[in-house]
């Protein structure tokens, strides 16, 4: 399975970016998209999560300001990111939970990550 995420870039404070993340291989169900973020000396922190039936989940930070969806029949997920603050400068990672089988364990996978660069 292969996660390919872009989107990343400067954008000046109170601007937005869309960041997208392709999940394919061999994916038989996914059951949550995600998107993490991990910042200079942090450690890697959620940002926002969507199931397979469309329930999401946001950090406190970002809600009212991010955006998550996705579109299953493309395995994608995007995270829609307005009123960006300097703060939410990070590199993203998007996530992906799945099973190979209807049957199989779900499996965890992350992308390799977009830098996210917020000028003040």
């Amino acid at each position: 399975v292969q996660l390919q995420a872009s989107g990343g870039g400067l954008v000046q404070a109170g601007g937005s970016r869309r960041l997208s993340c392709a999940a394919s291989g061999s994916i038989f169900s996914i059951n949550v998209m995600g998107w993490y973020r991990q910042a200079p000396g942090s450690q890697r922190e959620l940002v926002s999560t969507i199931t397979s039936g469309g329930s999401t989940n946001y950090a406190d930070s970002v809600k009212g300001r991010f955006t998550i969806s996705r579109d299953n029949a493309k395995n994608t997920v995007y995270l829609q990111m307005n009123s960006l603050k300097p703060e939410d400068a990070a590199v993203y990672y998007c996530n992906l939970q799945h099973r190979v089988t209807p049957y199989s364990r779900v499996y965890d996978h992350w992308g390799q990550g977009t830098l996210v660069t917020v000028s003040s």
